[in-house]
C-alpha cells in the first residue's frame, strides 16, 4: 500500500473478494521526508500515514517493511549507472522486477501469504498478463519483466476499471486518498529534474555535440543529460543547415559525444534485446509475428521476433519491425504482445537503421 488511491482500492477489493489481506507499506527512501513535492514522487512519511489510515478504514492489519537499502542498490544505483553508460532506463520496471515482485513476493511467500496484490492497472487471465481495460492507465509494459511464476502469485484487482471509477469507488468507501494526486515521473527525483539529479550523482563531464558529419555544433555538461530521440534542451549554438529540428541520435559516454541529426535518422528496423523473459508463453522455437511496445505508453509496432544465442551474455531477443520506428533508446524494454496479452520482454541493447536506398539509375 503506497499511500495512494489505487493500492488502497485494490486492498479493499481483495477483502471484498474474501481474501485474508494484510496491508504492507514499503519504506523505500533513506530520507522519507524528501521524495514528494506536490504531486511528484512518493515514499514520504505522509504516504506511510495515508496508507495506514486506509488500512484502518478497510479493517486490515498494516505493517511497514523497510526496503530502503535494497531499493537504493537495485533501482537508484542502477538508474544512475545506466545513464552513465549512455542508456535510458525505466526505474518503474526495475522496481517491479527487483523490489515488488522479487524482494516483497519472496518475503510474502516465506511468511505464508499466497500472493502480492497491488494497484497496478493490468489484468491476469488464465495465468497470462494482459493490458488493462483503461488504455490510458495500462501498466502491463512495466510488469512485463515478471516471470510466469511471479504472475501466478500476483493480483491486480483494478485492471478492469477506468481510473475515474476507481476514485469514485474510493470516495464511496470513505478512503481519504480518493482525491490524492498521482505521483509522476521518477519517484526518487521529487522535483522532476532528472538531469540535475544525475549531475549531482555523476558530476560534470563536459563534451561535444556533433552532427552526423562529425562537425561540432554544441557542448554539454554530461552525456547523462540526453536520451535518444530527445529534441528539447540540446542547447546548440549552430542551427541545422536545412532549418529543421535536430534530435539526439546516439550517446557515447566514453568519448563524451552526443550525436544529433534529423528525425528521419532516428528510424530503426531491427532491435536486439538482452535478458529475455517469457512472461506469457514458452520460449518460441520459431520466429513469431506479434506486436512490440518500445517505451512506456509508446506506440505499438508490428514485428517478427525470435530467440538468438549470439549475445555476449547468452540468449538475446531479435526483433524485426515491419515498418521503421523512431526514437528507440537502449536501456528501455521491448515488450512483445499477442493482441493485449504479454508474451515476453527484453532490455534493448542495440538497434539497426534501415538500409539506404540504392541510387536510381
Amino acid at each position: 500500500m503506497s499511500g495512494g488511491v489505487d493500492s488502497a482500492t485494490a486492498a479493499a477489493r481483495a477483502v471484498d473478494a474474501g481474501h485474508e489481506v494484510t496491508g504492507v507499506h514499503l519504506a523505500l527512501s533513506r530520507n522519507p521526508s524528501s521524495y514528494r513535492t506536490g504531486a511528484r514522487g512518493c515514499c514520504t512519511l505522509e504516504d506511510a500515514r495515508d496508507a495506514r489510515r486506509a488500512a484502518d478504514v478497510i479493517g486490515i492489519p498494516f505493517y511497514v517493511w523497510d526496503m530502503a537499502e535494497r531499493f537504493h542498490r537495485d533501482v537508484v544505483e542502477d538508474f544512475v549507472a545506466e545513464y552513465a553508460a549512455g542508456r535510458t532506463p525505466n526505474p518503474c520496471l526495475r522496481c517491479n522486477e527487483k523490489i515488488k515482485f522479487a524482494a516483497v513476493l519472496d518475503k510474502a511467500l516465506a511468511l505464508g501469504f499466497d500472493a502480492v496484490c497491488t494497484g497496478h492497472y493490468a489484468r491476469i487471465q488464465d495465468g497470462v498478463l494482459h493490458r488493462a481495460a483503461d488504455p490510458g492507465k495500462d501498466q502491463s509494459y512495466v510488469l512485463a519483466v515478471l516471470t510466469s511464476e511471479q504472475i501466478a502469485h500476483a493480483m491486480f484487482p483494478l485492471g478492469d476499471t477506468p481510473k475515474a471509477q476507481v476514485r469514485a469507488e474510493a470516495a464511496r468507501r470513505g478512503l481519504a486518498v480518493a482525491d490524492k494526486p498521482d505521483s509522476h515521473d521518477v519517484c526518487f527525483i521529487a522535483d522532476g529534474d532528472t538531469r540535475g539529479f544525475l549531475a549531482g550523482q555523476l558530476g560534470a563531464a563536459p563534451g561535444r555535440i556533433v552532427d552526423q558529419s562529425g562537425a561540432v555544433v554544441g557542448e554539454h555538461e554530461g552525456t547523462y543529460g540526453f536520451t535518444v530521440g530527445q529534441r528539447r534542451g540540446l542547447r546548440m549554438g549552430t542551427p541545422a543547415g536545412d532549418g529543421k529540428p535536430r534530435y539526439v541520435l546516439d550517446i557515447e559516454p566514453v568519448t563524451r559525444t552526443v550525436t544529433v541529426g534529423s528525425a528521419e535518422a532516428l528510424d530503426v528496423t531491427e532491435i536486439t534485446a538482452a535478458r529475455p523473459v517469457w512472461t506469457g508463453c514458452d520460449p518460441p522455437d520459431q520466429p513469431r509475428d506479434c506486436l512490440v511496445q518500445l517505451r512506456a505508453h509508446g506506440a505499438v509496432h508490428a514485428c517478427t521476433a525470435w530467440r538468438d544465442g549470439d549475445g555476449p551474455h547468452g540468449e538475446v531477443l531479435r526483433i524485426r519491425l515491419h515498418h521503421p520506428a523512431r526514437g528507440v533508446a537502449k536501456g528501455q524494454a521491448a515488450v512483445l504482445y499477442d493482441g493485449d496479452a504479454v508474451l515476453g520482454s527484453g532490455t534493448i541493447s542495440a538497434t539497426v537503421a534501415p538500409a539506404p536506398l540504392a541510387p536510381a539509375r
